[in-house]
């Protein structure tokens, strides 16, 4: 069984869709560390009561990303961390991270990439008037939701649509989708070719 870091910012929603198919059987796989970069967000309360390790920190306490992306890959080793699953993670993975765990970092990303990269993906899709939007799950490089497409799915954009509905619209994509395609990952039935 594979150890999983989850890597999130926010709510935590896809932390949690995660989890919750761990328990009920749909994801082989074991969340050994939840790492957080925002010590307020409401997935650190979830990974407690859920009871996950946490490592939670402040960026502006490190001189830089490399200083407390080593802190990390320091907290990973010591859990024996497999693989890192990003979920609402509001930073660029860095180089120490990428290196130490080439081929084993994938993202969940709002909208269909390339269209729509970085923040607010939801927003810019209301603001662009496009009829479909939707989700990707892509392996992570070092640039801004570059990575190799693993998975995709689309979604319809309603007249109507509001960003808050779209992205409820997504996020229920994305609860099913994230869990079902890190289990054919960890069960090595989506290959990946490392970085040349």
């Amino acid at each position: 069984m594979k150890k999983i870091a989850v890597f999130a910012s926010g709510s935590g929603s896809n932390f949690q869709a995660i989890a919750d198919a761990i328990k009920a059987g749909k994801l082989n796989a074991k969340i050994g560390l939840l790492v957080c970069d925002r010590p307020e967000a409401f997935v650190v309360e979830r990974a407690g009561v859920e009871q996950i390790p946490l490592f939670v920190f402040t960026p502006g306490d490190y001189p830089g990303k490399k200083a407390y992306e080593e802190v990390i890959l320091q907290e990973l080793k010591g859990k024996e961390i497999d693989f890192i699953v990003l979920a609402g993670y509001m930073r660029l993975v860095g180089a120490t991270l990428l290196n130490a765990y080439e081929g084993r970092i994938v993202n969940i990303h709002p909208s269909l990439l390339p269209a729509f990269p970085g923040r607010d993906a939801v927003g810019q899709a209301i603001a662009a008037k496009v009829k479909v939007s939707g989700v990707t799950i892509h392996y992570v490089d070092e640039g801004m939701d570059t990575g190799p497409i693993i998975a995709q799915q689309a979604v319809q954009i309603s007249d109507e649509e509001t960003k808050s509905t779209l992205q409820d619209k997504i996020q229920q994509v994305e609860h099913r989708l994230y869990p079902e395609v890190l289990e054919q990952i960890m069960n090595k039935k989506i290959g990946f070719l490392p970085r040349a």
